[in-house]
C-alpha cells in the first residue's frame, strides 16, 4: 500500500511538471543555443520542439509528463505533449527540459502527423554538471557534463531525421527500466 501511495505521489508530480509560463519557452530555448553541440542544429534543421519541464518519477512503475511548442523554421506552429511510462527497477524523480531537432520536413511532418512515438534507436545527449545520467527516451544512457549556464554537449549528429538533448533540471533517478516517449501534436489556432 505504501508502495501504491508512493507512485501516486511521484505520478501527480510528475503531471503538474508540465504547467510552464510562456517565458520559460525562451528561456529553454536559450539555454540550449548555449550549450556547445545543440546550437549547430537551430540553424541546421527544419524546425525544433522544445519541452521546458518535463517531470519523471517512479517506484517500480513509473512515468514522465511534459508539453511543449512546436517550431518551424523559428515560427511558432503548435503545440506538443509528451508521455512516458515505465516498467522496471527504478526510483525517485527529476525534472528536465528537452529539445528535438527534426532535420528536414519529412521527420517533421511524421512528428506533426499525430501521434510520434520514438523508435529503439533514439536516444537524448545528456547535459549536467560532471556526472553520467540514463537520459534516452527509451533507456539508454548518455554522457554528460557543464552547467546548465554553460553546458557543453557531445552529440553524433541526426538519427532518423531527429537529434534530442537534455537538460537536468533536479532531482534523482535510479533506474533500469524499458521506456518509450509518446508525443501528441495540435496546431497553433490562427488568431
Amino acid at each position: 500500500m505504501r508502495t501504491l501511495r508512493a507512485t501516486a505521489l511521484l505520478l501527480a508530480a510528475t503531471l503538474l511538471s508540465g504547467v510552464v509560463l510562456a517565458d520559460s519557452y525562451s528561456d529553454t530555448t536559450d539555454a540550449f543555443k548555449k550549450a556547445g553541440a545543440s546550437a549547430w542544429y537551430f540553424d541546421h534543421s527544419y524546425g525544433y520542439a522544445v519541452f521546458p519541464s518535463i517531470g519523471k518519477g517512479g517506484l517500480i512503475v513509473g512515468g514522465a509528463h511534459g508539453t511543449g511548442r512546436v517550431y518551424q523554421n523559428g515560427q511558432y506552429v503548435g503545440d506538443t505533449a509528451m508521455t512516458q511510462v515505465s516498467v522496471g527497477l527504478q526510483v525517485g524523480g527529476e525534472a528536465y527540459r528537452q529539445i528535438i531537432f527534426f532535420e528536414d520536413k519529412r521527420s517533421f511532418d511524421e512528428f506533426t502527423s499525430g501521434n510520434f512515438e520514438f523508435d529503439a534507436g533514439v536516444s537524448a545527449v545528456a547535459i549536467k554538471a560532471a556526472a553520467s545520467s540514463t537520459a534516452g527516451t527509451t533507456g539508454t544512457t548518455a554522457e554528460t557534463s557543464g552547467q546548465n549556464g554553460d553546458a557543453t554537449t557531445h552529440g553524433g549528429g541526426f538519427y532518423k531525421g531527429l537529434a534530442v538533448f537534455t537538460i537536468i533540471k533536479g532531482g534523482a533517478m535510479a533506474e533500469a527500466a524499458v521506456a518509450g516517449q509518446k508525443f501528441s501534436y495540435k496546431p497553433r489556432a490562427s488568431s
